[in-house]
């Protein structure tokens, strides 16, 4: 049987890598100075696998089939988005597969892949929160970006139900569930029902994958623009209320904000926080231990929440 150690919520940000800070004291420098604390604290944990919950940036899933939520059961590769890494990742298999087979038994139904690209929203958390240890994982696919976004409730109920997976697993090691995702943050629309979205993004989000690296070449450039704007706008204070929220187990005061109230608190770009309600169920315990900086030349409030203290 499998031991789950605790719980890692992390933030990601793609100016993390490219506006990363030179100094201490400049935007964003907390933030990677206690993600390094968890690091460490994770390397004493030395888990044996590492279930990753994240999103997709229109990287791997687009508008010709955009699934809710995808477990990777075999291969993983970085698509190397925003400087990010880049290639194959380690799974753990076995547990992939239990994981799959598990959720899918209680109705859930992931989709399923066999080799499945993640960008940035799976690897920044993932290597953030190991420090690069290049631990097994199993990358679980959150689908944030727009619509179809599970409830804030089916998401509090698959990470019960993970939770529940993972103890039952034959897989013999301890695992760490992480969650990559938020805090707040404004981002424009992806949603190709939305009739201000200029006709090029839209069928670039319906028919990317045929040339995915094109569809992000000419992304990017865009996204790039958004960043090192001191005036972008970050929610202090709902991230703050977030992160003290999860200090108890009961998430049921995240989940009754609703879709439309999480959007008008935390932006278009918070609805990833979906992924820390999945994560923190699953384990089943209260944050321990907190950490926030808002960054808004990152675009993004970021923050950090444990389950287990850190020195």
């Amino acid at each position: 049987m499998s031991e789950v150690l605790g719980f890692v919520g992390i933030s990601h940000s793609p100016f993390a890598t490219l506006l990363a800070p030179p100094n201490a004291g400049e935007p964003g420098a907390q933030f990677l100075s206690d993600a390094d604390r968890v690091a460490k604290a994770v390397a004493e944990l030395a888990p044996d696998a590492v279930v990753v919950i994240g999103p997709d940036h229109f990287h791997a899933n687009f508008y010709d089939v955009m699934p809710p939520f995808v477990v990777g059961v075999e291969n993983a590769v970085g698509f190397g988005d925003f400087g990010s890494s880049t290639g194959p990742l380690p799974v753990q298999t076995n547990l992939a597969w239990d994981i799959f087979d598990g959720l899918g038994g209680s109705g859930f139904d992931p989709a399923l892949s066999y080799s499945l690209t993640v960008d940035h929203g799976i690897v920044q958390g993932y290597e953030m929160a190991t420090g690069g240890q290049n631990i097994p994982m199993v990358p679980i696919v959150l689908n944030t970006a727009a619509p179809p976004l599970p409830s804030l409730g089916r998401c509090r109920d698959l990470g019960r139900r993970l939770g529940e997976v993972l103890r039952a697993s034959p897989y013999d090691g301890q695992v760490l569930v992480v969650a990559s995702g938020g805090l707040s943050h404004w981002l424009p629309s992806n949603d190709p029902r939305d009739p201000s979205l200029p006709e090029p993004k839209r069928s670039s989000l319906i028919h990317g994958r045929l040339d995915a690296a094109a569809f992000s070449a000419e992304r990017e450039p865009r996204v790039r623009a958004m960043g090192g704007n001191p005036a972008a706008r970050v929610n202090r204070e709902w991230d703050s209320w977030f992160l003290e929220t999860l200090r108890t187990p009961d998430l049921e005061p995240v989940v009754a904000i609703g879709h439309e109230g999480l959007e008008e608190n935390a932006g278009s770009g918070g609805h990833e926080i979906r992924c820390w309600l999945v994560g923190h169920a699953a384990v089943g315990l209260p944050l321990a231990w907190t950490s926030y900086e808002a960054v808004p030349e990152w675009i993004t409030g970021m923050g950090i929440g444990t389950t287990f203290e850190i020195g």
